[in-house]
């Protein structure tokens, strides 16, 4: 199946970094044009100074609603339109319930669900306007499989599953579908798994079906697909690209 996403008009947030700069080297690798919407996109320089123009570098604090609004308007005006939104944008809380503060909760849902929020919001005008459009969100397995320590986390990215399916209803009559993937276990500077002792590393590897790290490939490879023509009949869904950390807690290793 060849995903033609050739001049396919992307804005991904939070993509000066981590998964979501993957997700914007692989949108530019097929072809597609894209702006990223980060906190700070000064480490974007180089790579945007390369790309010639398929590439628009905006800051933007998916917090602020004005902030978002002249950050989606000056995306669309650097790519000519929009095509494809993926909310990718997000923080981390870990501490149990009764040791989390409220700035950090709050922090947590402004950043998570607010920012899907108020994105999507400023980019939907600009799809309905063509009736055609896809809007991807990241969840996480936590939506569905939360672990001790992340009740703030757990709960923002339910909020974005749900959030996901009501906009999927709202936007299907014009032709725009709103999908979510939940990655797995992805080492990051946010959640440094590779850094964890390998005694560690062994006892969350032993919760995946596919017994390795998540590669950011693996999670742009699904959002690819999700932003392509071949993916036009899929809306309202949360797509598993965890390994099979939902399938079963504890797998078999292999043998001999």
């Amino acid at each position: 199946m060849l995903l033609d996403l050739t001049d396919r008009r992307v804005i991904v947030t939070g993509g000066a970094r981590g998964i979501g700069l993957a997700l914007v080297e692989s949108f530019l690798a097929e072809g597609s044009r894209v702006a990223v919407l980060d906190l700070d996109v000064s480490s974007l320089d180089p790579l945007v100074a390369s790309h010639h123009g398929d590439l628009v570098a905006v800051a933007c604090d998916v917090r602020s609603e004005d902030s978002v609004s002249s950050a989606v308007a000056a995306a669309a005006a650097g790519l000519g339109g929009i095509d494809v939104l993926v909310n990718n944008a997000g923080v981390n809380v870990q501490s149990l319930l009764e040791e989390t503060s409220d700035a950090a909760w709050t922090r947590c849902f402004d950043v998570n669900v607010g920012g899907v929020f108020r994105v999507s919001k400023a980019v939907i005008p600009y799809l309905k306007g063509q009736r055609s459009g896809r809007i991807i969100n990241a969840a996480s397995f936590a939506a569905v499989i939360p672990s001790v320590g992340s009740a703030a986390y757990a709960a923002s990215k339910s909020a974005v599953v749900q959030l996901t399916r009501v906009l999927a209803s709202e936007l299907g009559p014009w032709g725009i579908t709103v999908n979510a993937y939940a990655p797995g276990m992805v080492p990051t500077a946010m959640n440094g798994f590779a850094e964890l002792p390998t005694a560690q590393q062994d006892e969350l590897l032993d919760t995946l079906s596919v017994r390795r790290w998540e590669e950011p490939e693996d999670v742009a490879n699904v959002v690819r697909f999700l932003a392509s023509d071949q993916a036009g009949y899929v809306t309202g869904a949360l797509i598993d690209v965890s390994g099979g950390k939902f399938a079963t807690q504890f797998p078999a290793r292999a043998r001999g």
